[in-house]
């Protein structure tokens, strides 16, 4: 039977039958996933992650949500699991806070796959947040990490990057404008709108590559579209969309 979305009591039934379905699945699963071939088990962590983005999102229940995460990844190194894992450690929410544990599960993450795990993993090797002091900079590990989410297609990582080879590191990296440029038109093709605009700033300019007007104003425009598109933008994310 189809949900009317906009009637409030069919919603809430809705969430309530899908968090039992996710339950079960998580739990049935996990019972007989000795049984199951790789296809099946590739269901049951699917499953259990589920069910923590249910309980994070939708009941608000962050102290069981992160034991969800936590168990899927510790069990089944599922990348998603260990990313969201590490955001809760980061951020003290369900569990206490612990930098250290999270950068841990970060590294987890991106060994599983999870490109924003490989971006969070190298911000806290190499930025000047409030991370430092617990975290030791390695501007190398940190910048392999990014690497690893660039080369995964994630555009924050990419503009990240792009941004070090703009300003240099003092003691470790020297600009180098040509390789800016390459990753900063890699992080707008992939759509990060900051990254467009220096692609196109650095047309203007014959940063890293030649001057040329005309790409100038086809990348002011196109990150000024994303912008219009960011603006109206709706600021409710659905549930098993976000991050």
């Amino acid at each position: 039977m189809a949900v009317d979305f906009k009637n409030e009591e069919e919603v809430k039934e809705y969430l309530d039958n899908l968090g039992i379905e996710y339950r079960f699945g998580c739990f049935s699963e996990k019972i007989h996933q000795l049984l199951f071939c790789l296809q099946n088990s590739l269901i049951f962590i699917n499953c259990c992650h589920l069910l923590g983005d249910y309980l994070e999102a939708v009941k608000k229940d962050y102290e069981k949500a992160a034991k969800v995460y936590k168990n899927n990844c510790d069990d089944s190194s599922f990348g998603k699991s260990c990313y969201k894992y590490g955001n809760n450690l980061f951020l003290g929410r369900g569990v206490k806070k612990n930098l250290k544990a999270s950068l841990n599960y970060y590294e987890k993450g991106c060994t599983g796959g999870e490109s924003f795990s490989c971006l969070y993993a190298g911000l806290m090797y190499v930025s000047n947040s409030k991370t430092s002091g617990e975290i030791p900079k390695d501007y190398k590990l940190g910048m392999e990490l990014l690497q690893k989410a660039c080369d995964k297609d994630n555009p924050t990582s990419c503009h990240y990057l792009a941004g070090m080879f703009i300003s240099g590191v003092k003691d470790y990296l020297e600009t180098d404008m040509t390789k800016a440029f390459q990753l900063s038109l890699k992080a707008c093709n992939l759509g990060n709108m900051y990254a467009c605009a220096n692609v196109s700033r650095m047309y203007k300019k014959g940063d890293g590559v030649k001057e040329d007007l005309s790409k100038y104003e086809e990348f002011k425009k196109k990150a000024l579209e994303m912008q219009a598109l960011l603006t109206d933008a709706p600021k409710n994310i659905p549930f098993q969309q976000g991050t």
